[in-house]
């Protein structure tokens, strides 16, 4: 009776490459010898949200605003889809920049971002587990206390007439967000290419 030895040296070694794979590679890139680059991870959020806050001034003005708050979706998707890349003081440049830009009287945006990152900050420490239905109700009310104090500090008559006009601007921001959390997380995945090689 002739015993037939198993082919252990090809299986084996086949079986050892597929197992270094995952290893040496993953949705990022290769792992070795390669790290993410610093210039990456700064830039792109603080770039989409300088590049968001410019958008509007090349889209046609309305008798009613519609145009959504670029700037403040993108700085809530970056905030809410990937905590700790930009940090809480963020409010105060970026709401510079966008105040130069926005129409609104200069300081608004310093003060609303500051408002609302500190805002979410306290309801995370509150309750730090979420979700993104979470995440989007909290997007939407920063979006209407956004909207509204807007109006309040627009220096224009309050009235219900002017209430009631952002409420398609207000209903387009929101429904605008996960499409922009969409974004960020695609944004962020290109942040984290391992493109800077380690010698």
């Amino acid at each position: 009776m002739r015993c037939q030895l198993p082919r252990a040296t090809n299986d084996g070694a086949e079986l050892m490459k597929r197992r270094s794979l995952p290893a040496r590679r993953d949705q990022y890139g290769r792992r070795i010898n390669r790290d993410h680059s610093p210039v990456l991870l700064t830039v792109i959020p603080w770039g989409s949200i300088m590049v968001a806050a410019l958008l509007p001034i090349f889209i046609l003005a309305t008798a009613i605003p519609l145009v959504p708050p670029l700037a403040l979706l993108f700085l809530l998707a970056w905030r809410l889809v990937r905590p700790g890349v930009v940090p809480v003081w963020v409010g105060l440049p970026l709401g510079l920049w966008t105040d130069l830009f926005s129409g609104q009287p200069f300081g608004f945006s310093v003060l609303l971002f500051s408002i609302i990152l500190l805002a979410i900050e306290a309801v995370e420490a509150r309750f730090p587990w979420s979700d993104f239905k979470q995440d989007w109700a909290t997007a939407c009310i920063s979006i209407v206390l956004y909207l509204v104090a807007g109006v309040l500090f627009s220096g224009a008559n309050i009235t219900l007439v002017a209430l009631a006009s952002i409420a398609p601007q207000a209903l387009l921001t929101v429904l605008a967000f996960p499409i922009i959390a969409r974004m960020v997380a695609a944004l962020d995945r290109l942040r984290l290419l391992r493109v800077r090689v380690i010698h």
